[in-house]
């Protein structure tokens, strides 16, 4: 009877399958406005969407909350894409939010992305294009609008850390129609100034009134550039392409101000610094060489020059002695050597030595008969052979083969009629 009777979890369950198996719910692209909003310390945000009749709500996990470009609040127009299912524990439908967009604006957002892709595939991004600001400029070059605090926060932060700097403003469209065909142009007339650095920028503002900095010919002016380019565009939450492609990024003017030149004051220090470590080294080196000029004052062959040569010229004199008592020893045992060999037998009695000769000769000849085969033969013993080859074994003949027996005079040719084996062995 009550197995008709479902449970709230497993109807829940099966709206959420039949949520979740809806493809037209699967990417769903809605506007509203956001009520309710509440940030979580994860970094979820949770909000309701509304329009005049309906709401739903929504969850955007940290994930995607992260690529936001603004800060959605109470009333904030937006389009959102996300998909729509079923939270099971309450048993209520929501969108999962992937993306938003200020509503009005969204199409300025898409063309950023778009072209921020694009650059980005191309390379124009790539750290390894980017040129390393110097240290120490001389000479800074500043494209933005003549009038304005922008200008202004630049030229006395430059003042301020490095006064010695020469700055050279470029006057330039920084919103509008035509801004960024002006920026374009006097970045490529900076080029002709012998610049150290360019600071490229404007103050802050609408997404709409930074909009030439993400104009794709101003990126390809920052990028093709031969000058070093800091980008100072708005305050320090605003990304533009310029930001993207320039060698350095400045979070404001002021700071694309600081990055451009050091502080006077810490390289007065770093010079005090040097001076002192330099005077430390020059005087440990003259102490050092001063030690070094009075030990060899003190020393003995400089304070007794002539006594040194002295010593020196007794030390040859024994030298030369030794020298001469060496050589009148070799000559003497030369001599007496030579004395001896006249004196020998061999010499006196040449025959003697003749004799020698012969008799080891004789005997060496002896030694040859003796192991002369021939000679062996010639004492009455034969070899016996088969085929070319000498026999030493009974086994390999047989009877009716022909054998060669070999004595000391000539050869026995000879037929086997009897073979006999000796028992003894």
């Amino acid at each position: 009877m009550n197995d008709k009777y479902l449970s709230v979890s497993a109807v829940t369950r099966y709206l959420k399958a039949k949520f979740d198996n809806d493809d037209n719910l699967k990417m769903v692209f809605l506007k509203g406005e956001i009520s309710n909003i509440k940030y979580h310390t994860t970094g979820h945000i949770y909000f309701s969407l509304k329009d005049e009749t309906s709401k739903i709500n929504a969850i955007m996990f940290s994930s995607s909350a992260k690529k936001l470009l603004f800060k959605p609040q109470d009333g904030s127009k937006v389009l959102v894409t996300g998909r729509i299912s079923v939270y099971e524990a309450t048993g209520g439908y929501q969108i999962y939010v992937d993306e938003m967009l200020e509503d009005g604006i969204g199409n300025l957002y898409i063309a950023f992305e778009e072209l921020k892709k694009k650059l980005s595939q191309e390379g124009l991004f790539d750290s390894k294009h980017k040129k390393q600001i110097p240290k120490i400029p001389n000479r800074v070059g500043v494209v933005t609008a003549s009038t304005g605090a922008a200008i202004k926060d630049i030229i006395s932060t430059i003042k301020r850390r490095f006064p010695i700097c020469e700055i050279i403003l470029f006057p330039s469209l920084v919103q509008g129609d035509n801004a960024k065909e002006d920026i374009v142009k006097n970045i490529k007339l900076a080029e002709n100034y012998n610049l150290d650095v360019l600071i490229v920028g404007r103050g802050g503002g609408s997404i709409e009134d930074l909009w030439p900095f993400n104009e794709e010919i101003v990126a390809r002016a920052i990028f093709d550039c031969n000058i070093p380019i800091i980008s100072a565009v708005g305050h320090e939450i605003d990304f533009t392409i310029a930001d993207y492609v320039a060698d350095l990024r400045a979070p404001t003017p002021t700071g694309a101000a600081e990055m451009a030149v050091p502080n006077i004051s810490d390289l007065v220090n770093v010079i005090k610094n040097l001076n002192i470590r330099l005077n430390e080294a020059i005087n440990k080196n003259l102490n050092y060489k001063k030690l070094v000029l009075d030990s060899i004052k003190s020393s003995y062959a400089i304070k007794n020059p002539l006594i040194m040569y002295e010593n020196k010229k007794q030390k040859l004199d024994i030298l030369l002695d030794n020298l001469n008592k060496i050589l009148i020893k070799k000559v003497e045992n030369a001599t007496h050597k030579l004395e001896i060999i006249k004196k020998s037998f061999i010499l006196n009695n040449p025959n003697f030595l003749y004799k020698y000769k012969q008799t080891k000769l004789s005997s060496l000849i002896d030694k040859l008969e003796l192991i002369n085969p021939l000679g062996v033969l010639k004492r009455g013993y034969s070899l016996t052979m088969k085929d070319g080859k000498v026999l030493s074994e009974i086994n390999n003949v047989k009877i009716k083969d022909n054998l060669t027996i070999k004595l000391y005079n000539g050869e026995i040719l000879a037929t086997v009629n009897k073979v006999k084996e000796n028992k003894n062995e």
